[in-house]
């Protein structure tokens, strides 16, 4: 334990997510222990994101305005929706720089354990992009793990009698793995979304 603010500053970095006491301790004394311009330019920073950047008024990822930068995009493929967790998950997409539609971002996953439902979710308002007919197609793309797969199947049920065509991304094996690794579930999808080779 130490001291008034010190103390004060590692249990508030110990409160972000993935950082650990051990790891807000260090970075509490690397503040510390940095240039005070530093210091006052990430404090202006944090300041700076918390007053302007807000959430995209069609898909719900951050935006500095009232649209994100993908909702203001003429190029963008309308018809196309690609349900996802988290903003997070847009840029991890985007970085693919495969997918030219546009986005719906939930704000989380179906969670009986934690208490979320779908009506915690954006799940009506997506419902709502639906409803004017310019839609095709919705591809869901959360998390391949319990509450994802929750999440899909029960948008998948919701979605099918609108009328549009819905998709799950496919799962497998990452480039890069060792099938003895590869757990039960994951070696199952990747049969399932296996590909035929032509000559």
């Amino acid at each position: 334990m130490y001291e008034g603010p010190v103390q004060d500053l590692i249990e508030e970095l110990g409160r972000l997510p993935g950082v650990g006491p051990k790891s807000a301790q260090r970075i509490a004394f690397h503040l510390l222990s940095t240039d005070p311009e530093d210091v006052t330019r990430l404090a202006d920073v944090l300041n700076r994101v918390r007053s302007s950047v807000r959430y995209c008024e069609v898909c719900f990822n951050v935006a500095e305005g009232d649209r994100c930068r993908v909702c203001r995009d003429p190029r963008r493929d309308r018809t196309v929706i690609c349900v996802v967790e988290e903003s997070k998950d847009v840029v991890a997409i985007e970085r693919t720089r495969e997918f030219r539609g546009t986005y719906h971002v939930l704000g989380g996953a179906i969670s009986p354990i934690d208490g979320i439902g779908p009506g915690d979710l954006r799940v009506r308002e997506l419902c709502q992009r639906l409803a004017d007919g310019t839609v095709s197609e919705v591809i869901i793309a959360t998390d391949p793990n319990l509450e994802g797969e929750a999440t899909s199947s029960y948008l998948s049920r919701l979605l099918l009698p609108m009328g549009v065509k819905v998709a799950r991304l496919a799962s497998g094996l990452p480039v890069g793995g060792d099938l003895e690794y590869a757990d039960e579930v994951t070696l199952g999808r990747a049969f399932e979304g296996r590909r035929y080779v032509s000559a």
